[in-house]
């Protein structure tokens, strides 16, 4: 079985984590280039100032998309590069930067998925709070009505966030991330609405102005579940995890998704948050929920479950030895399996994988080739998941490789590479790895090749 003849294949990337030209041609900063330049906050002082010099070289990476066969590419913009001070005066010439890459992708008949938000916010807005402001998601607003009214001609598909959980979470409660911040959770929770009102707005503003029909998403991230068997109990145990919240921190699905589908926090998060909980008017949802064409999942890995004895869901515990990629995370292709059909199932939309990939310690060999089989073999054991899902009814659009060459990895910095394209961060050569060769014979066959 091949997938739908309307299936696409995409690859993704962030405009932080491979532009560079962090200070160049009027750009201003974001909360990333103040994170990356502070001692420490980066995996062996590493920033993302150059990056993979996309902003100068993007005419050969579009080259490198094509020759991949790539149908789409999910690319995100940068705030901060565009609206240097984040709100009021434009960035003609970083407008007409992106104005040239979705020329050259479409020359190409690449699909441009433009992602709003991948995590670079404007430093300026950071002074004035970021996401504790409440003026935050009109902010965003603004912005979106910028790039909405410049691309919006060409660009038809769209995402206003990428992992709030994640910039939230990691940025705010943490420190982890840009802006490193650790906050107390009433404050963490008032960051997050925020994030989720700047959603809303930014849907709304895309529905109203955009010039070519649009197809509107979001990218989220969070823990899934797996059942250890096929039974309805373990499989029930695994929907339930899922979809659960836990007490102290933001890595969940349910407290993000619900509001923008539903129009109401959880209840179980309102129990398990408890106090910590701040009062929000119930207009504001009216603002969150907003129709969605699409639902993105951003999916990894995820943990094996089963129903316990008490009823409750038990995790089941990996065997010694199990997989891992180089980020330790383990290997668990069943999750883009039960992942999206989870989520497809709650909230009633088609699915698109906006991200899925590992990282590997992939290096160039003295053939001059980059001979990375186990990414192969990992995305040919999740890619026949998604394949199963789709043939027991899940309806799944696409599915975004994780991602198009090596970048720099937020606090990980070059330590980790997720490619399909290596680059060597000194020269900035590109090469094509064997898993790109291999992608390329899939997306031509529609994913016979598995």
């Amino acid at each position: 079985m091949s997938f739908p003849t309307n299936f696409i294949w995409g690859a993704a990337a962030a405009s932080y984590q491979i532009e560079g030209a962090w200070n160049q041609d009027g750009k201003g900063l974001s909360v990333w280039d103040m994170f990356a330049h502070q001692p420490g906050k980066v995996w062996e002082g590493h920033t993302g100032d150059t990056a993979c010099d996309h902003y100068h070289r993007y005419r050969e990476d579009v080259d490198l998309m094509a020759g991949l066969g790539l149908q789409a590419y999910r690319l995100s913009l940068s705030w901060p590069r565009i609206m240097p001070e984040g709100v009021g005066p434009i960035n003609k010439t970083a407008l007409d930067f992106y104005d040239k890459l979705i020329d050259g992708l479409l020359e190409k008949k690449i699909q441009p998925w433009v992602t709003l938000f991948h995590w670079d916010y404007p430093y300026d807005l950071f002074l004035r709070g970021g996401w504790l402001n409440p003026d935050s998601p009109k902010w965003f607003a603004e912005y979106t009505a910028v790039v909405v009214d410049r691309l919006s001609d060409r660009v038809s598909h769209w995402m206003t966030l990428n992992e709030p959980q994640c910039f939230v979470g990691m940025g705010h409660l943490t420190g982890e991330h840009a802006p490193g911040l650790k906050l107390g959770f009433t404050e963490v929770l008032t960051a997050a609405h925020h994030a989720l009102m700047a959603h809303g707005m930014g849907a709304q503003v895309i529905r109203s102005k955009a010039r070519t029909k649009p197809q509107i998403g979001w990218a989220p991230v969070g823990p899934t579940a797996y059942p250890k068997t096929n039974s309805a109990a373990d499989i029930e145990a695994a929907r339930q995890t899922s979809a659960s919240v836990w007490s102290g921190n933001l890595w969940n699905s349910a407290w993000w998704g619900d509001p923008p589908i539903f129009g109401h926090y959880p209840e179980e998060g309102l129990k398990v948050y408890g106090k910590a909980v701040p009062k929000f008017k119930s207009s504001d949802f009216d603002v969150i929920k907003q129709p969605l064409d699409f639902y993105g999942v951003n999916i990894y890995h995820g943990m094996c479950v089963e129903a316990g004895p008490d009823g409750k869901s038990k995790v089941v515990p990996f065997p010694a030895g199990q997989p891992q990629t180089h980020f330790t995370w383990n290997v668990t292709p069943e999750i883009l399996y039960w992942g999206p059909k989870f989520i497809a199932e709650r909230y009633k939309l088609p699915i698109v994988i906006t991200e899925n990939g590992l990282s590997g310690c992939d290096w160039v060999g003295v053939d001059g080739q980059v001979h990375d089989e186990a990414r192969i073999d990992f995305l040919t054991r999740y890619l026949r998941q998604v394949k199963k899902a789709i043939g027991d009814g899940v309806d799944i659009r696409g599915y975004f490789q994780w991602s198009i060459m090596d970048n720099f990895e937020w606090a990980e910095g070059y330590k980790h590479r997720f490619g399909l394209v290596h680059v060597d961060f000194t020269t900035q050569k590109r090469t094509l790895k064997n898993s790109a060769h291999w992608y390329r014979e899939l997306i031509r066959t529609n994913g016979m090749a598995l």
